[in-house]
């Protein structure tokens, strides 16, 4: 479906059976009060009707990077007119036969959409962000906005903070974390209380990858998709993927 939608939009009675099934799930996910979802900002952005929901093809398909682009081209355009906490959800048509795939597609997969993202990107990529996702101030861009990635996939079972039904984005605009960090002590007592939520969540200790946006020791790039264990990649893929595509870096 094309479009943004909301939290008990009338549109909703358009959306295909697998929308509407995705869609619920979410909204339990979200609303859980007995096993509530770690990231408090994410469920503040929920109960206050800020986040945005879109649904794309087959995540398989390349002409489905496409219909990702499209929708994170309007959300960029309209996204601070939401809230201070605002987050796009991107649900993907999954397949079942995906859905016994391993994380490890998962993440390949994740990765291409993101290249693909960049190339069809119309802006240039913002002055004050290296383009080299080794380097600890690097982010995610796109249409001249920078942006904190999300990835849950079915494949997730111990981190249950990073399992969903279908392939699933979160996407964060960068002035929404800042405005979230606004006063450094709030900040460090809701990231403290995501840390024990986290903690309680998952059925694995939390990945060694989660960090602070600037620290030195911190890569943007390791949280964007966490393994179901504690491993990661040693190498950006998109470094890798935007080099096939003829793209400086």
């Amino acid at each position: 479906m094309n479009g943004l939608y909301t939290h008990g939009s009338s549109s909703r009675g358009e959306l295909l059976e697998w929308e509407k099934q995705a869609l619920k799930k979410f909204f339990l996910k979200m609303s859980d009060k007995e096993k509530p979802f770690p990231c408090i900002p994410a469920t503040i952005g929920f109960s206050t009707n800020q986040l945005r929901y879109g649904f794309v093809g087959n995540p398989r398909r390349d002409t489905t990077i496409k219909e990702l682009a499209s929708l994170l081209t309007t959300y960029t355009e309209q996204s601070r007119e939401f809230g201070n906490y605002t987050s796009l959800i991107i649900f993907y048509e999954t397949p079942e036969s995906m859905k016994n795939a391993p994380v490890e597609e998962y993440e390949q997969i994740f990765w291409e959409h993101l290249s693909g993202l960049t190339a069809l990107d119309a802006f240039e990529w913002p002055n004050d962000i290296p383009q080299d996702p080794h380097d600890p101030v690097w982010e995610f861009c796109f249409n001249g906005e920078k942006y904190f990635m999300y990835c849950a996939t079915p494949a997730h079972k111990n981190r249950k903070s990073r399992h969903f039904d279908v392939m699933m984005l979160a996407i964060t605009p960068r002035w929404v974390l800042q405005e979230f960090n606004k006063s450094q002590s709030y900040a460090k007592r809701i990231k403290s209380q995501v840390r024990k939520r986290l903690a309680k969540y998952d059925s694995i200790s939390i990945h060694p990858d989660l960090n602070t946006y600037g620290a030195q020791d911190n890569f943007e790039w390791r949280q964007y998709f966490l393994r179901d264990d504690d491993t990661s990649l040693s190498k950006c893929p998109y470094h890798r993927f935007l080099k096939l595509l003829g793209k400086n870096t």
